[in-house]
């Protein structure tokens, strides 16, 4: 079903969430968590709110957890038709314990429990918002390459936040997002498991690993109310604008209403939501977060797409000041 000369979806982009404190979620991030802040822009469609990309040293596809800062955001009332929970990778069953003694020095982050995800041993908590994690031992990860650690940190590189891992679903009718992951987006499924969460329907694309993978429970509960610590969409890679060409017309084939393709300067983005009200993104891999800032000083300004930068000063007049370094 697709171009056999044309690279498949290889796995999870980004992920984005919502905030209500972008300096708080900034502490908790880079100095808790020890991820670096690639990028400190805006929303390009409402300017007027900070977007923050926290990932590995380089800013690696598959690395970025984001947030859009919404300062009135109420709370999250968890639900179905949700993203549930982000999973975040660490190179074994020792940075996990890493993870949770240190997690449990930080009265703001909720250690849930301990237990095998898939296969993995993972460390489930909240942030301080609610945002539901998910940090899970990549030991034997034959998938896609982890990414580069932040030196920026006290975290020891052995146990670094290395990317990624497994997107969390819930849904109240299964069948209807499989058949989105497996016959529009071409992801295979690839077996089931229990844990306290639920029972869970895997499904992997291309590049292989928990870096590519979905995970899909099914739930009677009400829809979602999103707020802060809420997931607003996941983004899926792909190579390049070629890519996301066929896969724009791919979608639109299938009778999905979407977005086109969307210029996002960092990358090219294209937007649908699958029957149970998820909302996808597809992205390329590049250009990259260093089209606009040398590697080493990522993270550190403003940083403007060029359709942007010539209303910077009433941009930087909405946005209450954040200090990034």
């Amino acid at each position: 079903m697709r171009r056999d000369n044309l690279e498949p979806i290889t796995g999870i982009h980004h992920v984005s969430s919502i905030t209500a404190d972008a300096s708080k979620n900034y502490h908790f991030y880079t100095s808790v968590l020890g991820m670096r802040l690639v990028k400190k822009t805006v929303n390009q469609d409402d300017p007027g709110m900070y977007h923050l990309f926290f990932a590995d040293a380089e800013g690696t596809p598959g690395t970025d957890f984001t947030f859009f800062e919404i300062p009135m955001a109420g709370r999250t009332y968890p639900g179905s038709g949700s993203i549930s929970r982000t999973s975040l990778r660490v190179p074994d069953d020792l940075a996990v314990s890493f993870w949770e003694e240190r997690l449990k020095q930080y009265d703001a982050a909720l250690v849930e429990s301990r237990e095998t995800l898939n296969g993995h041993d993972s460390l489930l908590f909240h942030d301080p918002e609610g945002q539901r994690i998910a940090i899970i031992s990549d030991a034997d990860n034959a998938g896609i390459r982890p990414g580069t650690p932040w030196s920026g940190t006290d975290v020891p590189e052995e146990a670094a936040i290395l990317g990624l891992g497994p997107a969390h679903l819930h849904v109240k009718r299964r069948s209807k997002t499989a058949y989105v992951l497996t016959e529009v987006l071409g992801f295979s499924e690839s077996g089931t498991y229990s844990c306290s969460l639920g029972e869970a329907q895997v499904f992997t694309a291309s590049g292989g690993g928990s870096a590519a993978e979905v995970h899909v429970f099914e739930t009677e509960e009400r829809a979602e109310k999103p707020g802060r610590g809420s997931v607003h969409h996941v983004a899926f890679r792909v190579p390049d604008r070629e890519a996301l060409e066929y896969w724009a017309h791919r979608i639109d084939g299938a009778g999905y209403m979407n977005s086109g393709i969307v210029e996002r300067y960092y990358f090219q983005s294209l937007y649908f939501r699958e029957p149970n009200g998820i909302l996808y993104e597809l992205a390329t891999d590049g250009p990259g977060f260093q089209a606009d800032e040398p590697l080493d000083s990522l993270g550190e300004r403003l940083a403007l797409p060029p359709f942007l930068e010539p209303e910077r000063e009433a941009i930087e007049k909405k946005l209450k000041p954040l200090s990034t370094y």
